[in-house]
C-alpha cells in the first residue's frame, strides 16, 4: 500500500489513523540517500535481517501503528502488509520532510530513522505517551522523536528556513535524561554496521 502525500496537506488524518485517543503511529523513515554506507539504507542487512526490519519490529512490539516514509527512487525490502509506505517530495531535502509527510496523513508520530536497530518498544511506548507537540526520548538527540499537528507551524518553519533538527528540539520536552544503553545507536557507516553486527551477536 503507497500512500502519495504531500508534505503542506492540513486536512483531517485519513479514517485508518482516527483512533479515540489519537495515539501517535511509527513513522520510519528511509528517504536518506545513505550514501556513507553505499546507499539503500533500508535494504542493508545486519545479523540477516533488512536494517529497517529492526525498528519496524520494535514498533510493532509497542502496539503503534505503522508506516514508511520514503522517497519515490527509495528501494525498499518486501514490507507486511499492515505497513503502508508513504513517498515523500524530492525536495526540499531536509530531516523534517519525512515528519512533515507523516503528518500530512496522522494526527501524531513518532519518527525512527530505519537506521536504529536497537531501539526497543518500552522505549517507544514511554514516547508515545508524552502529551506534548514536540518531545525526544532522549534528551539532545533528535530522534526518535514524538511530533504532534500542535508543532507543525515551527516544523515547517524549520524546513522553510533550513535550520538544523537538533535546533528544532533545544527546548522540546524528554522522556529520559541519557541513553546509557545505545538503544539510539545508528548504523550511518560500515563501521557502524559492523560494531552494531558485534552487538548483537553478544546478546
Amino acid at each position: 500500500m503507497i500512500w502519495n502525500v504531500h508534505y503542506f496537506a492540513s486536512g483531517r488524518p485519513t479514517p485508518a489513523c482516527e483512533t479515540a485517543a489519537m495515539d501517535p503511529c511509527a513513522a520510519i523513515l528511509a528517504g536518506g540517500a545513505g550514501s556513507r554506507i553505499g546507499g539503500d539504507k533500508a535494504l542493508v542487512a545486519l545479523a540477516g535481517r533488512p536494517l529497517i526490519a529492526y525498528p519496524l519490529a520494535a514498533a510493532e512490539h509497542a502496539g503503534l501503528t505503522r508506516v514508511v516514509v520514503a522517497k519515490a527512487d527509495t528501494r525498499l525490502p518486501p514490507l507486511p502488509a499492515t505497513v503502508a509506505v508513504l513517498r515523500e517530495p524530492d525536495e526540499p531535502r531536509h530531516p523534517l520532510l519525512g515528519v512533515l509527510t507523516a503528518l500530512a496523513a496522522f494526527p501524531a508520530v513518532i519518527a525512527i530513522p530505519c537506521d536504529m536497530p536497537f531501539i526497543d518498544d518500552d522505549a517507544l511506548s514511554e514516547l508515545a505517551a508524552m502529551p506534548q507537540q514536540l518531545a525526544t526520548l532522549y534528551a539532545g538527540e533528535p530522534f526518535p522523536s514524538l511530533y504532534r499537528r500542535g508543532a507543525l507551524p515551527a516544523l515547517r518553519a524549520a524546513v522553510a528556513s533550513n535550520r538544523s533538527l537538533r535546533s528544532v528540539h533545544a527546548h522540546s520536552a524528554w522522556a529520559r535524561a541519557s541513553d546509557p544503553a545505545g538503544l539510539t545507536f545508528s548504523v550511518n557507516t560500515l563501521e557502524d554496521l559492523a560494531a552494531a553486527a558485534q552487538r548483537l551477536s553478544r546478546r
